[in-house]
């Protein structure tokens, strides 16, 4: 599955890039690049996909991503149609591991940040305490300029580097391909999945998506994910099953229908398979927050 090469812009006055997107579809497409990224969604909710990793992104996420590793955020539709009230607010920050110097990281007093930036390669998500604090720091590093924007920076990475509340996304095993000739299929499949996931997707009619024959794309898409179409499919339904028990006022069973499972036990199946938990006991433990 071959992501986009993207080019993070950078000039002979900054050593990293900073900014701030108000846009859904700003690089809206699966690619990677050599610069590590810390993204932080102040506004905002949708699919998120990064290596082997889909899962729902929304308000308040804060993600770390390593050098070259795959990734990409798509805004559900309401963000594109600009319903009021919907709107998108990101702040984006690339920089490179030696960005302050080739021997910065190796200090003796750095050995915990290197050790989190090599963590980064699987994708470092924040939650609780640490994510709130590293959204309130994170638009600083914007705002701030000079020495003050440095620090600013190494302030958040030691903060991410210090904190208990970090998980990684991405599997141990996880290696990206980029061969040339698979460029845009990866894209185009995401992109049909996401568009049709509420339909029965025949074989056929995704790998005519990919343009190429069924029993190719089994291979192709077992080799590259390191998952079948169907348990990505599945991950897909679930995801906007977990966002409708939170946001809807549908009932479990009208749920299971609406994110194109046609059996009820197996949506009952593949949601603990997934989330750990039954749909009532997830919506329950959001209701109680």
């Amino acid at each position: 599955m071959k992501p986009h090469l993207l080019n993070v812009s950078t000039n002979t006055v900054d050593s990293f890039s900073a900014r701030r997107d108000i846009m859904p579809d700003v690089n809206n497409l699966w690619h990677y690049h050599s610069a590590l990224e810390l993204i932080y969604i102040k506004k905002g909710r949708g699919t998120q996909f990064i290596g082997d990793s889909i899962k729902n992104f929304s308000e308040g996420d804060v993600v770390l991503l390593g050098s070259n590793l795959p990734h990409y955020w798509r805004f559900d539709p309401e963000f594109f149609e600009k319903k009021e009230g919907e709107s998108v607010d990101v702040y984006a920050i690339h920089f490179k591991e030696d960005f302050l110097g080739a021997g910065f990281i190796d200090l003796p007093e750095n050995q915990e940040l290197k050790k989190m930036l090599a963590q980064s390669k699987q994708g470092i998500q924040l939650s609780g305490n640490a994510k709130e604090k590293i959204a309130r720091l994170v638009p600083l590093i914007i705002e701030a300029t000079g020495t003050m924007r440095i620090i600013r920076l190494l302030e958040v990475l030691t903060e991410i580097a210090s904190c208990e509340e970090k998980k990684t996304l991405v599997s141990l095993g996880f290696k990206p391909n980029f061969l040339e000739n698979e460029k845009d299929r990866i894209q185009s499949i995401y992109n049909y999945t996401i568009s049709n996931y509420k339909n029965k997707i025949e074989l056929k009619e995704i790998a005519a998506v990919a343009k190429i024959s069924p029993n190719s794309f089994c291979k192709f898409f077992k080799t590259k994910s390191r998952k079948t179409y169907t348990q990505f499919l599945n991950e897909i339904r679930v995801g906007q099953a977990c966002k409708l028990l939170i946001e809807n006022d549908l009932t479990v069973k009208e749920i299971c229908y609406d994110c194109g499972f046609y059996n009820f036990t197996s949506f009952h199946k593949y949601f603990r398979e997934i989330t750990g938990k039954t749909p009532l006991k997830y919506q329950q433990a959001f209701s109680k927050q």
